[in-house]
């Protein structure tokens, strides 16, 4: 249990990779989880630009038509999500879906997951909620969205401006926690089991477990969107 403690306070430290010194001496740290969303980031980059490279209108190659397969699976899912009125929030939805998957399967490369960094989730969480709301003010215009906290009736004032605050704590704390409790459970496997299972639920929970936990942020997101545009 010593090794298992030693072990989590290891993933729970952002190292810092390497930091920039500003004149008069203030350095801004870069940490770990902010280099590797970097290189996912590019890669991803990358992969689009060979993916959508000399596509065509007519007979298309089978990595188009693949591409496009996938593009309209997680269109159409997105679009479920939220609805027809918050369509133009679609790209947003899927960019974010793509990259938290990314970010939570790349420890099976063997580097440290960006979301094992609440930084990291705290940083997505806010962005989603300042999405939300834009998406409020768009809909409603801007004294239409202040009014909109004084709704139904004025005494939850209070409670629609701690919202603002709980929402995006909601979204990093379930993020992170799922994150560092699949690395908490495969560590316990590893010692009752040391070898054989904890490979085939290192599988689960990178893989199965990752990607359900993007897809839940999103969901999450998608639903709070759809709240502030259906309120209008």
């Amino acid at each position: 249990m010593e090794h298992l403690a030693e072990r989590l306070q290891e993933e729970l430290v952002a190292e810092t990779v390497f930091s920039i010194t500003l004149p008069g001496g203030y350095e801004i740290p870069f940490a770990e989880s902010t280099v590797i969303s970097w290189f996912i980031i590019a890669i991803l980059f990358l992969l689009t630009l060979w993916l959508t490279h000399g596509m065509k209108v007519h007979n298309p190659g089978k990595r188009q038509v693949a591409v496009e397969t996938f593009v309209k699976w997680i269109d159409g899912m997105v679009d479920t999500m939220l609805g027809e009125e918050g369509r133009s929030y679609g790209v947003y939805i899927c960019v974010v879906l793509i990259y938290l998957a990314c970010a939570n399967m790349s420890g099976l490369f063997g580097v440290k997951p960006p979301t094992k960094d609440m930084n990291q989730t705290a940083a997505m969480a806010i962005m989603s909620i300042v999405i939300v709301q834009i998406a409020g003010i768009r809909a409603r215009g801007v004294k239409g969205w202040l009014k909109s906290f004084a709704e139904p009736i004025a005494v939850v004032l209070p409670i629609n401006i701690l919202e603002l605050v709980i929402k995006p704590l909601s979204l990093c704390m379930r993020l992170f926690g799922n994150i560092l409790g699949a690395f908490i459970i495969m560590e316990l496997l590893k010692i009752v089991i040391p070898v054989g299972i904890p490979l085939v639920f290192s599988f689960y929970f990178d893989i199965f477990d990752g990607c359900l936990q993007a897809y839940v942020f999103c969901f999450l997101t998608s639903i709070y969107i759809k709240e502030a545009i259906e309120t209008a």
